[in-house]
């Protein structure tokens, strides 16, 4: 037993010598992670994504390179070019690329795919997330109905996509579970990012009366600041940008998607599940975000209402009400 110690002691030396003690450097190895968007990561949606991801580079965690603005017909050639680079984790949104993400994903099985999508997970390796963030976006519209003083609020937003659907909607029952008077103004510029575009719908509303509006795109809540106007930001807090105009938001966390699907490839467990509802308040995954400068202006009573919503919401006694048809204005 003692010959054997030693043998293996020796054996240890020599291979720390030559460097080739494998274990400990597998272990501290990181995960190539690769991003593929088609919009500026400037812009809100992917901006969560690439935020998650950049901290757990941060962190040491992994290896990561992304590619930006990438055209639907250059799509699937891009997540071909980072799988056969070896990256092991590849993230994207594939909403308007589904069929060539899922093929990628099939002619690459030992890669992990984890994408935005509506369709479901695809065996073995393709994996879909979406932003369920209606709770906050219901408690959102709480906070608009009871500021409006017009009832009448703008929303103004990409395309109607049940991802987008179900947020409005939210908002919307949000708006009228506090003042049952309000109506809404609803347009789709048909892009995701199109600032100039999203403006001038909202300068539009706002003739004709609306006082409040949902930010679901960059350039809505430009409209708003030059018209005195308020606003309601979606997956992101640009209060800091806009002090006097941005009253509330609904906020997206990918954190906790993008660490457990980092978890999950590092210990080649990952698997095509559907990660939506780490998207959820109760995960952590989305949350209304502070008043902020407006804590002061928001109505006491309104607070007070949200703060209850907020506590039902995470104890499990009301559930935001998922419809994913196109909303309609209201108002006339």
């Amino acid at each position: 037993m003692a010959t054997r110690r030693a043998w293996l002691k020796a054996g240890l030396v020599v291979a720390a010598a030559f460097g080739v003690v494998a274990a400990p450097a597998i272990a501290q190895q990181k995960l190539k992670v690769a991003s593929v968007y088609t919009v500026p990561i400037e812009q809100q949606w992917v901006s969560r994504i690439h935020k998650a991801l950049n901290a757990a580079k941060d962190r040491g965690e992994i290896e990561y390179v992304f590619s930006e603005k990438v055209a639907n017909a250059d799509y699937e050639r891009v997540m071909r070019e980072y799988a056969e680079k070896g990256n092991t984790l590849i993230v994207g949104e594939s909403f308007a690329v589904e069929a060539a993400a899922r093929k990628v994903a099939k002619d690459y099985p030992k890669v992990s795919f984890l994408m935005g999508s509506s369709g479901k997970p695809q065996a073995p390796n393709f994996a879909v997330f979406d932003n369920y963030i209606q709770e906050p976006a219901y408690l959102s519209g709480m906070v608009a109905g009871g500021m409006t003083k017009t009832n009448k609020i703008g929303m103004v937003g990409g395309y109607p996509i049940p991802e987008v659907n179900r947020l409005m909607h939210a908002f919307m029952d949000g708006a009228r579970e506090v003042n049952p008077k309000v109506v809404f103004y609803v347009t789709f510029i048909g892009s995701w990012f199109d600032p100039p575009k999203a403006k001038e719908a909202a300068f539009a509303m706002i003739e004709k009366g609306a006082d409040v509006m949902y930010a679901e795109r960059f350039g809505v809540s430009d409209a708003a600041k030059e018209k005195g106007k308020l606003a309601i930001g979606n997956v992101i807090n640009t209060q800091a940008q806009y002090p006097d105009t941005v009253v509330a938001s609904a906020l997206w966390n990918m954190e906790p998607t993008i660490d457990r699907a980092i978890k999950a490839a590092k210990g080649g467990a990952f698997k095509p599940e559907d990660y939506g509802q780490y998207s959820m308040m109760k995960f952590k995954g989305s949350e209304l975000a502070p008043l902020g400068t407006f804590d002061a202006k928001v109505p006491k009573d309104v607070k007070d209402k949200v703060a209850a919503k907020e506590k039902a919401i995470l104890d499990g006694k009301f559930a935001v009400k998922v419809v994913e048809t196109e909303p309609k204005s209201t108002a006339k």
